[in-house]
Parts: structure tokens; sequence; C-alpha cells
């Protein structure tokens, strides 16, 4: 059998109980013709997992072999793609391309940016993050900050917001972060002073932003929330915003992001198939979201 007559094959590992129907349909759509899911996978699976893919074709077949980390708990995920990486041989040539994207973390990150960059040049702007020690909201700040934008960590607890941007510092280096306490009005006003770019990364069904502070803030151009449940996360924008003037603010709303971020997460499981070679976290899946 030649390459070209090779299944594209994606070994899904999810850390919730049962397997992301919704990953598994998009994998379906970027290409990949069949998909072996595992649910509940811990890191001492892990091993024979990555060994069944590696040992099972040539080093020349392994690019039509990929593996996609998912489910809810992003701190899991990223736990699973570091044992991956443990048991992969690239010495030998044994190794597969992996994408990371629990709970959309990576995509929808991706996707957040580039709505803002579409309209402001990122270097040198100012933006603030509210919900940013969540695993959504750290990698747009991560992203924001790679790209030269000076960026406020907000979170209701300033400490944690400090530890946030502590390791984004040691990622990024000259990253310029800010950490700021945002539980109460006068705090989220106070970070949003002289600020262009606000997205909303916080838990579902948390009000981050009210109304009242957001039209306060007269420096702001853009603002993005990611929550599609209600409340929203910046009160005003309707999920479907895509784009949409409001107030003078140019809005995107959850789903008017996810048009985009679907096109990412398509294009990121058809890339896996193009070499065998490729780590796919939240840079590498910014840079291909360019051409998205």
């Amino acid at each position: 059998m030649t390459n070209m007559e090779k299944k594209k094959l994606l070994l899904q590992l999810d850390t919730d109980p049962q397997s992301s129907v919704f990953d598994r349909v998009v994998a379906i759509d970027a290409g990949a013709e069949h998909i072996f899911s595992h649910g509940s996978v811990k890191p001492d699976q892990v091993q024979g997992l990555v060994h069944g893919c590696i040992f099972t074709r040539g080093p020349k077949d392994l690019n039509r072999t990929a593996i996609f980390i998912g489910g809810s708990d992003v701190a899991a995920g990223e736990t699973l793609l570091a044992e991956v990486k443990k048991h992969l041989l690239p010495n030998w040539g044994l190794q597969v391309s992996v994408l990371l994207d629990s709970n959309g973390c990576n995509t929808t990150a991706a996707a957040a940016v580039r709505a803002a960059a579409r309209h402001i040049a990122l270097k040198d702007a100012k933006a603030v993050v509210l919900g940013g020690t969540g695993p959504v909201g750290q990698r747009v700040a991560r992203l924001l900050a790679r790209e030269g934008a000076d960026v406020v960590v907000g979170s209701r607890q300033a400490q944690r917001a400090a530890g946030v941007c502590s390791n984004i510092a040691a990622l990024v280096p000259g990253a310029r972060l800010t950490p700021a306490g945002t539980g109460t009005a006068d705090e989220l006003t106070s970070a949003l002073a002289g600020r262009q770019i606000v997205v909303a990364a916080g838990a579902a069904g948390a009000v981050l932003l009210p109304k009242s502070v957001r039209l306060a803030c007269a420096s702001l151009r853009i603002a993005i929330d990611l929550n599609a449940v209600p409340p929203v996360g910046v009160e005003g924008v309707d999920i479907g915003d895509k784009a949409k003037e409001r107030d003078g603010v140019i809005c995107y709303g959850a789903i008017g992001v996810g048009d985009t971020k679907m096109k990412i997460h398509r294009a990121a499981i058809a890339k896996l198939f193009e070499r065998n070679d490729q780590i796919m976290d939240a840079e590498e899946v910014y840079a291909l979201a360019a051409g998205v």
C-alpha cells in the first residue's frame, strides 16, 4: 500500500469520560478518515496509545496518523500533551503530529486575538483580558503579549493575576504585563483606563464588564466577549456580533468569534496530516490562524 493509499487516522485522547462528539465531527469535516476515540484518558495510559500510533506505520507514512488532545479540563490536557511528547521517538523518525485544544482553548484564543488584529495593530496596543487567569484568558494574554501589546491581566483575585503574569513572562521575553484585581466597579474602571481592547474570557454566565463601566472607558475601541451563556460577559454585546459597532466600539460576541474559531479548528486538524513532526499549542495554532 502506498503512502497515498494510507487512511488518515486520528487518535482522540479526551480527558472526559465520554469523548467529545463535537471534536469528532470537526475532525471528520477536516479530512480525518478514521477516529479512534478514548475517554477518561490518564497519563499512565498514554505510552501504549502513542506507541500504537508510531510503531504501526513506517516513518514515511506517519504523516497520515495524528493525535488530538481534548476534553473540558485544560490542565489535564496539558498534562497529556507533556506525556505524549515523552513517548515520541523523533530521532528514529517515529513521531506523529499532535494538537492540543482542550475546551477549545487554543482555537478560541487564536480567533479572539485575530479578530482584534483586524481592526488595530497589536504592537503597542493597550489591552485588558478579563477572566485572564482561566485557560482561554491566559492564552489570549500570552498571544497578545507575543504580538507586542501592553496587556492587563484581570482577575477577581489580583494574586492569581500576578501569578499568570509571571508564568507568561517566563514564556514571552520582554512581555509587558500588569496584573489587576477586577472584582469591583472601581477596580474594573481602573483596569480599563486607557485600554483600547478588552477581551472577556471568564466563566460562562458571569458578567465581567457591566455596560456602565464599558461606556465610561473613552479609549475603548474593540470589545470581544467569549461567553455564549446568558448573561454574557460584556453587557450590551450580543453573542452574534461580528465587527458590530456599538456605542462607538467594534464588538464581537461568542458566536461572532466562533465562526473563525471553527475555521481555525478545521484547518489545524487538516494541517496535522501535512507532516509528522508538529506539536500544535497556542502559538502554533495562532500562526495557522493568520491564513484562515
